[in-house]
């Protein structure tokens, strides 16, 4: 897909996290929907539970587009999926310029270095509560604070009266700034959210009529024909090969316990012609007994502890597969392969034993960066000395890894981190999510 055409788009970003953008996001892309268009939706930067949210409100895989992970031909192979959309819709992370302070593949990891790189303006949405003309100000700030990037306008969020809507306007107008839309306060736009953010889009109890709710509320109070107008964009970086799947016959655990992996890495195993085989452990399925690799990824087994240890038909199979054949988890799926996990009242439930790890939720302590793994042994697609980089989130806390180490793991400022995965015959965990295999 080398000369695939990328279409247009925008990066809808803001100053920090917490401002509406996503609520803005998902309204933006099924209205645009609504009118007709075929809308490619992305995420900028190391997120596994805004794509699926984007891909119920446009209807096509949202996947992550990450200037710290990838280099430049994964990041055109992942843009190069855009193609056949009319307009592409991303969403930033965190604030628009918000990085780590190593560079990575291609960059620091920022929403703004995703929009340059795509040639997308972006869209500012500014929560203006407490403040009137001076939001004019830190948008300026962030107009004008790195010339490569074209700002296309803002939005103004949680406006409280026409009164404060016409100042804030008269401090844009000021500053040169389009003010693409006013949305007014309202309690109830803000979607659910646990200790990772947002609860997955499977666990919304009406996601579809919430995301119908924000797409009318953002048709009533923002210009979407000037949006449509704004949309800018420039062909992609020359397209690299997506990730290789690690086996031909892969059983995925798929359910509200096991959910995150970055769509980027399904497309490519799927692309090369692996069967992906999901499998449910909270419904006690067992992996398909033809498979040639059982993956588990991460998600929130801590909320299932209990249903996961009387999961016996899961567990066995499970058991009975890493006799013979490989079996890996991330995160979540790393812990359900551990002896045992403590959930946040202190209550132990025993896991696979597959591996000797033990973590607990009863204390939590925040786990949160990229990662740069060196194979210390072969794990799944990938033999020893190979380098990886990931993400890590999460909260638990390791009480014991009697195991080997998989790997040395570093930040992305290259200090050691001690989360090491580990592994025993034929079983290997991480606490990281993969993202990409690194230049060694």
């Amino acid at each position: 897909m080398t000369d695939a055409r990328i279409p247009p788009g925008l990066l809808v970003s803001a100053p920090a996290s917490g401002t509406g953008k996503t609520t803005v996001m998902l309204g933006l892309l099924r209205a645009l929907v609504e009118d007709g268009l075929e809308v490619q939706p992305f995420k900028s930067g190391p997120d596994y539970i805004d794509p699926a949210f984007h891909r119920a409100a446009s209807g096509r895989a949202s996947f992550n587009l990450d200037t710290w992970a990838m280099d430049a031909g994964l990041f055109g192979a992942i843009a190069a999926r855009a193609a056949g959309a009319d307009i592409c819709v991303a969403e930033g992370s965190m604030g628009l310029f918000d990085g780590v302070a190593t560079r990575g593949r291609a960059g620091f990891g920022s929403s703004a270095e995703t929009a340059t790189a795509m040639g997308w303006p972006v869209i500012l949405v500014l929560d203006v509560g407490g403040q009137a003309q001076s939001a004019a100000a830190t948008a300026l700030g962030f107009a004008r604070y790195d010339p490569d990037l074209r700002i296309a306008g803002v939005i103004l969020n949680r406006v409280a009266s026409p009164r404060h809507e016409r100042l804030t306007r008269l401090g844009m107008e000021r500053a040169g700034l389009a003010v693409l839309g006013a949305l007014p306060r309202r309690g109830d736009l803000a979607l659910p959210e646990r200790h990772l953010g947002l609860i997955q889009a499977v666990e919304h109890p009406d996601l579809e009529r919430a995301i119908a709710g924000y797409a009318a509320f953002l048709r009533e109070h923002v210009d979407l024909a000037a949006i449509r107008r704004a949309a800018l964009g420039r062909q992609a970086a020359a397209a690299g090969p997506l990730p290789r799947p690690p086996a031909q016959r892969i059983a995925l655990a798929r359910d509200a316990a096991f959910s995150f992996t970055y769509p980027h890495l399904l497309e490519g195993w799927r692309a090369a012609g692996a069967e992906i085989l999901p499998f449910s452990p909270l419904a006690d399925e067992a992996p398909a007994a033809h498979a040639d690799l059982v993956w588990l990824p991460g998600g929130y087994p801590e909320l299932h502890a209990g249903a996961l240890a009387d999961a016996s038909t899961f567990l066995a199979g499970l058991r009975r597969h890493a006799g013979t054949r490989p079996v890996h988890g991330e995160c979540g799926g790393y812990m359900a392969l551990g002896q045992a996990l403590i959930d946040k009242d202190g209550a132990r439930h025993e896991m696979a034993g597959l591996l000797g790890l033990v973590t607990s939720y009863e204390t939590r302590k925040f786990h949160l960066g990229y990662r740069r793994a060196v194979l210390a042994r072969p794990m799944p697609g990938h033999p020893a000395g190979a380098a990886l980089r990931g993400h890590e989130f999460h909260y638990s806390t390791i009480l014991d890894q009697p195991d080997a180490p998989l790997a040395h793991v570093t930040d992305a400022d290259g200090n050691p981190v001690p989360e090491t995965g580990s592994h025993r015959g034929h079983v290997t965990g991480t606490f990281f999510h993969l993202i990409a295999e690194d230049a060694p």
